[in-house]
This record gives C-alpha cells, sequence and structure tokens, in this order.
C-alpha cells in the first residue's frame, strides 16, 4: 500500500496555495473566455472548473467516510459525475468562482476534522482505486496543478513548484504506473541522478524485453507522463517514447 506522505499540514497547505493561485488566473477571465476551449479535448474552461468544484466535493466524500467509517463513495455513479460537469460547465465566471472558493472552503473543514488517528484509513477512489486518506491532499493538489494547466490561460509546467514536480513524479512512477499493463516496462532518469522502474511488472523471463530509457529534467518528466507536455525535451535512448496512458 502507498506509504504516509511525511507532511500532511505541509500538504493541506500546498494545496490552499494552489487554489488561490487559480483563483487569481481565472480573475483575469471574462464570462466569454470561460466558453472557450480548455487544453483538454472535447471540454471548455467552464467544464474544467466543474470538475474541479465538483472533485473537492468528491473528495469531502471520502474525507467523511474516514473520519465516520461509514461508506461514502466519490460520486454517486460515473453518469452522474459527468452530468454534474455538463450541468454547471456553462455557468457565468462568477458563479464559477464561488463554486470553487466554497467547495475548497468545504475540503478544508473536511481536512481539518479529519482525527490524526483516522488518516491512515483507507477509502476507496474512483475505478476501485484504494488510497489512504492521508494522502487525498496530495490527490487534491495534482487535481488544481495539472487542471490549471488545463485552463490555457499561462500558467505552464515550468511555473510549478519543485516540490509538487517531486512528489507528483515519485506518485505516477511508484504508484499510478507501477504495474500498469498498457505501459511498457519503463526506467526513468532525472537530469540529477535520481531513477524509478515503472510500467509493467518484470516477468524475469529470458526473453523479456529490457526497459525503455527515458531521462530528462523532473518537470519534462512529469509533463509527459502527465500527458501535459510533448516528450521532446526528453531522450528515449534509442526507443521512441511510448503512448502514456491517460490518467
Amino acid at each position: 500500500m502507498t506509504v504516509t506522505p511525511p507532511h500532511f499540514a505541509h500538504d493541506v497547505a500546498a494545496v490552499r496555495e494552489a487554489t488561490d493561485r487559480l483563483l487569481i488566473s481565472l480573475g483575469k477571465l471574462d464570462d466569454a473566455a470561460i466558453g472557450e476551449p480548455s487544453l483538454l479535448p472535447g471540454w471548455t474552461r467552464g467544464h474544467v472548473l466543474a470538475h474541479l468544484a465538483r472533485n473537492a466535493d468528491a473528495l469531502v466524500n471520502l474525507l467523511t467516510w474516514a473520519r465516520t467509517d461509514v461508506r461514502t463513495p466519490m460520486y454517486a455513479s460515473a453518469e452522474a459525475r459527468d452530468a454534474d460537469i455538463e450541468r454547471d460547465a456553462d455557468r457565468p465566471l462568477e458563479a464559477h468562482l464561488t463554486d470553487l472558493k466554497e467547495s475548497a472552503a468545504r475540503f478544508d473543514a473536511a481536512v481539518d476534522a479529519l482525527p490524526e488517528a483516522r488518516r491512515a484509513f483507507e477509502v476507496e477512489m474512483r475505478n476501485g482505486v484504494v488510497e489512504r486518506a492521508d494522502r487525498l491532499p496530495l490527490r487534491r493538489l495534482a487535481e488544481v496543478e495539472l487542471h490549471h494547466l488545463d485552463l490555457g490561460v499561462g500558467h505552464t509546467l515550468d511555473q510549478l513548484s519543485p516540490a509538487f514536480i517531486d512528489g507528483e513524479l515519485a506518485f505516477l512512477t511508484t504508484i499510478k504506473f507501477a504495474g500498469h499493463p498498457d505501459l511498457p516496462t519503463l526506467e526513468i532518469r532525472t537530469d540529477d541522478g535520481r531513477h524509478w522502474r515503472t510500467g509493467r511488472a518484470a516477468t524475469g523471463s529470458a526473453d523479456e524485453a529490457a526497459p525503455v530509457v527515458v531521462s530528462g529534467s523532473a518537470t519534462a518528466l512529469v509533463g509527459w507522463l502527465t500527458g501535459r507536455g510533448d516528450g521532446t525535451e526528453l531522450d528515449g535512448h534509442g526507443s521512441a517514447l511510448p503512448v502514456v496512458p491517460p490518467l
């Protein structure tokens, strides 16, 4: 199972700071901009913002589950999740801002209400993924930071903090894509000498292919692995970069 985050309070504070940066970016837009395409295929900026607000509430459900031991799913169903996003996407900017602020406040309150003794409690996210309650702030941080990029409002990979990049790279390689059947075995190397093995698990057979080595900056690696970068800054060491499954 996943390891306990070393700095729970730091993770919670990072979510609040990332949310504040997002709201500052949104304050520069207008209603027309909300209806324009985001960088996510098929979604406007309004879709991205509606998803972010509903994701905060979905994580509140999981934090409530961890606190009370009463099963509370993230969403009533996949169909309900999608319908909520479609319902809210076309709202004016002010409605999105209010929703984001209020849902962020609910998330903050749920985090603050989680007793330390319940932080190791395991909950089930979407698609059957099991996660510890003390990692939910990190999950929320990734949602806010990555979808801020998706809005196409000038927030770029290079503006993400080194702490977030390092944490996200570790998560992607050791948890998200570890053993993933749709990703060949990879050896990920950063320019500063760190390395991880991820992708399909090694079988130990004699004819097993050697891992594909991919190296570069931690930022470029996170961009490629999350679908927010094309990998042109990375070195495949003679091999073409494989297609990374969507998050």
